[in-house]
């Protein structure tokens, strides 16, 4: 699972992404994760785009950019030193777009 990590200059998003990449090893999955900017996406492979509470009035134009899901991460995230909260933001917009696929509305997946 590769996980990008988005904000205005990638310096805040590269805490995010070490702290997620911590807790996601922790609690055993092998996930990727990667610091970026709004750039950067449409040339970055990612399963999941995460994007920083401040540019939360950009999230159409960063979803228009991106093949993968795309989630505002909340105002809070910060502060989440261990990753625990933004590994459960994840893994609910992971659940999520796997519901709203096709695929699974169709019952092949």
């Amino acid at each position: 699972m590769r996980i990008l990590v988005v904000c205005g200059a990638g310096a805040s998003s590269t805490f995010v992404a070490q702290r997620l990449r911590r807790a996601a090893s922790d609690a055993g999955l092998d996930w990727d994760t990667a610091a970026g900017t709004e750039q950067t996406i449409s040339a970055a492979f990612a399963d999941l785009v995460l994007v920083g509470p401040h540019l939360a009035d950009r999230v159409d134009a960063i979803r228009a950019a991106s093949h993968a899901p795309v989630e505002v991460l909340p105002d809070d995230v910060f502060a989440d030193r261990d990753g625990i909260r933004t590994l459960a933001v994840a893994r609910m917009a992971l659940s999520s777009s796997k519901n709203d696929s096709p695929s699974t509305a169709k019952g092949t997946s």
